[in-house]
């Protein structure tokens, strides 16, 4: 019961990744509150939840208007008292095809979602946590660190992730000195219903078979990069969002962890993992043709 007796709320909790997590932290003891647009889907969790022996606070939310969100926040301080986890994972994956051809509406409000969203529910739980000098915040970023930076035809979605790394790296230096701790949660490439929604429109577009072989190229490389040859189980985005959630994740902060990485094996190395650029977004320069020539790998 690592999570016993804690508060976490967690956005994007209808469906997917979101789901998952919350029915993780009901068997780790966690008391949840709940936050998706659908109601149905709201309630189906919050009753699958309440089904684990877990107490489950449903609130539909639009995590991209700040009085919704800070309502949100609200509502789980009037049932529980206070936030000791927040988990940052509603999003969307925005327009895709040729950046040219993206809808400038469509495009903006996937930042609206997956950045502004983020920012809003940090803004809105941190005074609680400074209050208390205690929690645990995790953004989510895309189905692995190594999509973040380069599929054609889809640039909002990674764009919007990777600024949630740097969003999430210098939020980590504003706590330090604090018992709050934020980092980026890499959940693996999930068979979720947004995914498959992404995938039907993307065969729907003129661009289907080029993005197609770009997205396999970039996923089997970056799959191969850590030795894994598929798509890892949701059971492991959990895990990972367990520890990330709870004590074993000790003082890490400012960092983007990802379903691949070791993640277990982390906490006798966080002390020096927090003396370095170790799972940052960080230019890395090697010498490659004399003392004044370098490029960035």
């Amino acid at each position: 019961m690592q999570l016993e007796n804690r508060v976490a709320l967690i956005t994007g909790a209808g469906r997917g990744i979101g789901r998952a997590i919350a029915l993780a932290y009901a068997k780790e003891g966690a008391r949840l509150a709940l936050a998706a647009r659908t109601h149905s889907e709201l309630e189906e969790t919050v009753q699958q939840a309440e089904a684990l022996g877990a107490e489950a606070l449903g609130i539909p939310t639009d995590i991209s208007d700040q009085t919704q969100v800070d309502a949100m926040v609200r509502h789980t301080v009037d049932r529980y008292g206070t936030v000791d986890i927040l988990v940052n994972n509603a999003g969307v994956h925005g327009p895709l095809g040729p950046l040219q051809d993206n809808d400038v509406s469509y495009w903006m409000r996937t930042f609206q979602v997956n950045v502004f969203g983020v920012f809003l529910g940090c803004r809105a739980v941190l005074p609680m946590m400074l209050h208390q000098d205690r929690g645990k915040i995790i953004n989510m970023t895309g189905g692995g660190v190594g999509l973040v930076s380069g599929l054609a035809y889809r640039t909002a979605y990674p764009a919007s992730k990777a600024a949630v790394i740097r969003l999430t790296e210098d939020l980590a230096l504003e706590l330090a000195g604090t018992n709050i701790q934020v980092n980026v949660m890499g959940p693996g490439s999930q068979q979720t219903r947004l995914l498959e929604e992404m995938w039907e429109r993307v065969a729907a577009s003129g661009v289907s078979e080029r993005f197609e072989s770009t997205r396999q190229q970039a996923f089997v490389q970056f799959l191969a990069k850590f030795g894994v040859s598929a798509a890892v189980p949701m059971e492991r985005a959990t895990a990972l969002a367990v520890f990330l959630a709870s004590e074993a994740s000790g003082s890490l902060s400012g960092r983007c962890i990802d379903v691949v990485d070791d993640f277990l094996n982390l906490p006798p190395r966080i002390p020096a993992i927090m003396t370095s650029d170790a799972y940052t977004l960080r230019r890395v320069e090697e010498e490659t043709q004399g003392p004044d020539v370098h490029t960035p790998s």
